[in-house]
C-alpha cells in the first residue's frame, strides 16, 4: 500500500515495556466517529473522559481516559485522539488492533468506513505532520527528539527553549534582515545610474555589518548548544598500570572499571558519560598501550587505538612513581610520538600525571596536570581543563538553545556568503547582481534550519530517527 501523508495514522505513543500508563494515539481527519466506536459516547473537545475503552462486542478492553483534540488545535494540526490506559503491552496492543478494526467498520450514520486507510504510523510521523501543518518549524521538530534524548539537565532545558522557538526566532530575525537588504539591492538594480548613492543613503554596508555581527553571535550560541547535545568523546590512554581505570572511576564517582596491580587488567573499552556543568563527556578507559604476546590483550590494544583515533580529546596518563625509570620514560615518549602521528589534526592531547600523592614534587615537563585518582587531588582542575578543551564558555547555559551539526553547517555557509557579499562592497564599483546572489544564497542556507527551504530527502532522514508514536 502506498503511504500518503493524508492517511489517518495510529501508534502506541509510550515506550515499550510495562508502565503505569500507556497511550495509543490517532491522528487524521474527523475522528469523532472513531471516538464513539471506542468509548460509546461523544467526547467533549480537549476534556479527559473516563470510562471503558470498548472492544468490537462492546466489552471493555480496559478502563481509562479518552481525549479528543479537534483540528487545528492539536499537536499535529489534524484531529487527534488519545487513549490512556494501563501500561501493559498486551492491553496497548489490543487497543491498537481495536483502533484499526473500528476504523474499517461502517459508520451506522453514513454506511461508509469510519476512517478509510487508517494505518500504523512511521517513526516520527506525528511530529512530521506537525511540521507539515505549520505547528512546528523544522528546528522545533528536531528539538522534540533532542528533549527526549537529552543526557543532562542543561541539555534538556536548552532543547525545551529550542522547542519553544528560541533558536527559530534568531534565525527568522537574520532572514528578515537579509530580505530587507535584498529588497534594497534588487530595487537598486533597476536604477544602475543611482546605485552608489542608494548604497550610501541606505547604509547597506552598515546593515550588512550588523547582520554579520548578529550571525556570529548566533553561531557562538549554536556551537555551545551542539556541545550540550553531543558532548565530546574523551579517551584515557597510556601505559598499563598508569591508573587509567582508577581515573575513570574517580571521574564517574563509581567503581565502573576493575582496578588491580596486575598490568593489562583492562582488556576492553569501558565507557561512561559524565557531566561537567551540564556538558556531557563520554569518557573511555582503554587497554594499556604496550607490545604484548597475549592475543586477547592485543585485540584490546587494537580497539584502544581505534577509539583514540576517533576521539575529540585524549588524556595521556603518566605514572609519576615511575618517572625516573629510563625504560618507562622511553615508552611514554614512544606513545606520545605515535599519538601525534595517528591523531587527526586539531585533536588535543592533555598530559595527566597520576599518583601525585605517592610522588609529590614538580612535573617532569612544563605542560600537564598533576593529580591523584586515589585521593581526588587535581580532579577539579582536570574537569575544568576538559571543559576548556570542549570549548565550553562559563555561563553559556543561560538562555541557551540546542543545535545540531547540520545547523552549524548551515550557519557557516550563511556566514561565507555574507563575507562574499561584503567583499563585493569593498571595491569602487560594486557588482550588485553578485551581491544580491550572495544574499540570496545566505538566506537559503538559513532557511534550511527552519525548513522553509529543504529537500524532501532531508526531512526523511530527520524524522526517521524519531520514536514511533512521536
Amino acid at each position: 500500500m502506498t503511504l500518503s501523508p493524508r492517511d489517518p495514522i495510529v501508534a502506541i505513543a509510550t515506550a515499550p515495556g510495562r508502565g503505569a500508563v500507556g497511550i495509543v494515539r490517532v491522528s487524521g481527519p474527523d475522528l469523532r466517529a472513531l471516538a464513539r466506536a471506542l468509548t460509546g459516547r461523544d467526547l467533549a473537545p480537549r476534556m479527559a473522559t473516563y470510562g471503558p475503552l470498548r472492544d468490537a462486542d462492546g466489552s471493555a478492553i480496559d478502563h481509562g481516559l479518552a481525549l479528543h483534540f479537534p483540528a487545528p488545535h492539536s499537536y499535529t494540526g489534524e484531529d487527534v485522539l488519545e487513549l490512556q490506559a494501563h501500561g501493559g503491552p498486551v492491553v496497548l496492543q489490543l487497543l491498537l488492533a481495536r483502533c484499526l478494526q473500528a476504523a474499517a467498520e461502517a459508520d451506522p450514520a453514513t454506511g461508509a468506513p469510519r476512517l478509510p486507510r487508517l494505518r500504523l504510523a512511521r517513526p516520527g510521523e506525528f511530529t512530521e505532520r506537525a511540521f507539515l501543518n505549520d505547528k512546528l518549524d523544522l528546528a522545533q521538530a528536531e528539538a522534540v527528539m533532542d528533549l527526549i534524548d537529552a543526557s543532562t539537565s542543561a541539555a534538556a532545558r536548552s532543547a525545551s527553549r529550542s522547542l519553544a522557538g528560541a533558536f527559530s526566532q534568531e534565525v527568522h530575525a537574520l532572514v528578515d534582515g537579509l530580505i530587507h537588504l535584498r529588497m534594497l539591492i534588487e530595487a537598486t538594480l533597476d536604477f544602475p545610474e543611482e546605485e552608489i548613492d542608494v548604497l550610501r543613503k541606505q547604509d547597506v554596508r552598515g546593515q550588512l555589518s550588523k547582520l554579520q555581527q548578529h550571525l556570529r553571535g548566533v553561531q557562538a550560541r549554536a556551537r555551545q548548544g551542539a556541545l550540550l547535545r553531543e558532548g565530546i568523546k574523551v579517551v584515557i590512554a597510556g601505559q598499563p598500570n598508569a591508573g587509567k581505570s582508577s581515573l575513570l572511576n574517580a571521574l564517574a564517582g563509581a567503581e565502573l572499571a576493575i582496578v588491580t596491580p596486575v598490568a593489562g587488567t583492562t582488556r576492553d573499552v569501558v565507557q561512561q558519560t559524565i557531566q561537567i556543568h551540564g556538558v556531557p563527556l563520554h569518557v573511555l578507559d582503554t587497554a594499556g598501550l604496550r607490545e604484548s604476546g597475549d592475543e586477547v590483550e592485543r585485540i584490546g590494544i587494537a580497539r584502544a587505538w581505534a577509539h583514540i583515533e576517533s576521539a575529540d580529546a585524549v588524556l595521556l596518563l603518566h605514572d609519576l612513581t615511575r618517572r625516573h625509570e629510563p625504560a618507562h620514560a622511553a615508552e611514554d615518549a614512544r606513545i606520545a610520538t605515535e599519538l601525534a602521528a595517528r591523531l587527526p589534526r586539531g585533536v588535543p592531547v592533555l598530559h595527566v600525571w597520576n599518583k601525585h600523592d605517592a610522588a609529590p614534587g614538580p612535573l617532569p615537563g612544563d605542560d600537564g596536570i598533576a593529580l591523584s585518582a586515589r585521593t581526588g587531588e587535581g580532579l577539579d582542575t582536570l574537569r575544568q581543563r576538559l571543559l576548556d578543551l570542549a570549548g565550553w564558555q562559563a555561563g553559556a547555559g543561560e538562555g541557551q538553545f540546542i543545535a545540531r551539526e547540520r545547523h552549524l553547517q548551515a550557519l557557516a555557509r550563511a556566514a561565507e556568503h555574507l563575507d562574499a557579499a561584503t567583499a563585493q562592497l569593498e571595491g569602487d564599483q560594486p557588482m550588485l547582481d553578485l551581491l544580491a546572489e550572495e544574499l540570496r544564497l545566505a538566506q537559503n542556507a538559513l532557511n534550511e534550519i527552519t525548513g522553509a527551504f529543504s529537500a524532501d530527502d532531508l526531512l526523511g532522514v530527520i524524522f526517521a530517527r524519531f520514536c514511533i508514536g512521536k
